[in-house]
């Protein structure tokens, strides 16, 4: 038996027609997986939560359940995973259930949560906001197993939600090593969305049908070997150049990736065509847990002012970057300090710092920015961008668009912390 699992969203902010697109292309479809939280979306949704007490998960997933609960309403079967739920998965699950009564929808919904350590890290650099630790695969086969067709976490290892499932239907425990790492290289290789189906390639001028770009799917087997592929009749490209590329997107060492569930070793591995977009992925190896989960944490860092305008002019390049430095010369002498300040002219050697263009360019665009813990400092700074207009250079544009904004900066601080100290629940809502 063959489990399709596939994954509409990478990140906080993909694609919303991403996973509409995925199950109507793929009726049979088991499970879908949306991935929502990079390393410091809870610092961002820690910040919407003391703005406004009801918030604190990934309100894009509300809008999300809304869009898919037709297709349950007309007999749809795929379960839904994801770690959408943020700093509030049980308000967030709260809120989807709320739209699926409107659809008239009735799914049973498992929420995971346990994944708060805040106030037992204790050896972090300044006073944290958030703390939590990456949760493995396990709660979420728990809430499989009492029923859930839709399990809601925390923060949790991306690549257990892949994981979860396959324990749940295939009946792995957490000691058959070789499975789940199989799953988690799936996981692995679902979790960041269109990337492995040709969105960050190398050759993706090569790609076809970019703007149609499916999402990837594992069929995944008993054994932990499974087939990457994409829905059927979906843009994008799935081979071994794009799934070399993805598998080792953030791998530091091949032969030891850690997981709450498993470690697992890359070096037996083997890619092999298995028909168009279809590539076979088998012989992963896995090694014991660690006795620790790896903990994200965040904390306030004071606030940051980017701004941006474009010149075009004879000798552009120069005169952006004196430009930046007459704009921060006007903050400092009206008597602020800047914590930090950065100038990069963008098309002169922005991204390959200290290789600029080796030609004159008459077109750039300048981008200044600066961070401060004194928010007057910032406040300061985005005053001084508009009067460029009468200030000059002449050729400087951009302006129109008012005053840049001032955000907060959240700083990260990764730690660990033993198993023993957490304890995962599942509660069914």
């Amino acid at each position: 038996m063959s489990l399709r699992i596939g994954n509409a969203q990478g990140f906080w902010g993909d694609r919303p027609a991403a996973p509409v697109e995925m199950v109507s292309r793929m009726p049979d479809l088991d499970y879908l997986t949306l991935e929502y939280l990079a390393e410091l979306s809870l610092s961002i949704m820690a910040a919407q939560r003391a703005a406004d007490s009801s918030l604190g998960y990934a309100r894009d997933l509300v809008g999300t359940i809304d869009r898919l609960a037709p297709f349950w309403k007309d007999g749809a079967r795929f379960k839904l995973v994801t770690n959408g739920g943020g700093l509030e998965p049980r308000a967030c699950a709260l809120a989807c259930r709320e739209v699926l009564a409107r659809h008239g929808v009735r799914k049973t919904i498992g929420i995971v949560s346990g994944d708060n350590v805040l106030g037992r890290i204790h050896d972090a650099p300044h006073p944290l906001d958030t703390a939590n630790a990456y949760l493995g695969a396990a709660p979420v086969a728990e809430a499989l197993a009492l029923g859930a067709d839709i399990v809601i976490t925390g923060r949790i290892a991306d690549p257990s939600l892949v994981v979860g499932p396959c324990m749940h239907e295939f009946g792995w425990s957490l000691d058959d090593l070789d499975r789940l790492a199989g799953a988690t290289i799936a996981g692995h290789l679902l979790e960041c969305g269109a990337q492995s189906t040709g969105g960050m390639s190398t050759h993706w001028m090569e790609i076809p049908d970019p703007a149609g770009n499916g999402y990837p799917v594992a069929e995944m087997e008993a054994d932990g070997s499974f087939v990457l592929t994409k829905p059927p009749g979906s843009g994008g490209e799935v081979s071994l150049r794009t799934v070399k590329e993805q598998l080792l997107y953030e791998i530091g060492d091949p032969d030891h990736l850690v997981t709450p569930d498993v470690i697992v070793s890359f070096l037996s591995l083997a890619l092999a065509g298995d028909g168009p977009d279809r590539i076979r992925v088998t012989g992963a190896k896995g090694k014991p847990a660690p006795d620790a989960y790896k903990v994200s944490c965040s904390y306030s860092d004071g606030f940051r002012c980017d701004a941006m305008l474009a010149l075009h002019t004879h000798d552009a390049a120069a005169k952006a970057r004196r430009l930046g430095e007459v704009i921060l010369d006007r903050v400092r002498a009206q008597g602020f300090r800047l914590d930090r300040t950065r100038i990069e002219v963008i098309g002169d050697g922005a991204c390959t710092d200290g290789l600029p263009s080796s030609v004159p360019l008459s077109e750039v665009v300048l981008r200044v920015s600066a961070a401060a813990h004194d928010r007057r400092a910032l406040e300061c700074f985005s005053r001084e961008i508009a009067p460029t207009v009468g200030n000059g250079p002449a050729g400087v544009t951009g302006y129109a668009t008012g005053r840049p904004k001032i955000r907060p900066v959240f700083g990260y601080h990764p730690a660990f912390i033993a198993k023993h100290e957490v304890s995962p629940t599942v509660e069914i809502l």
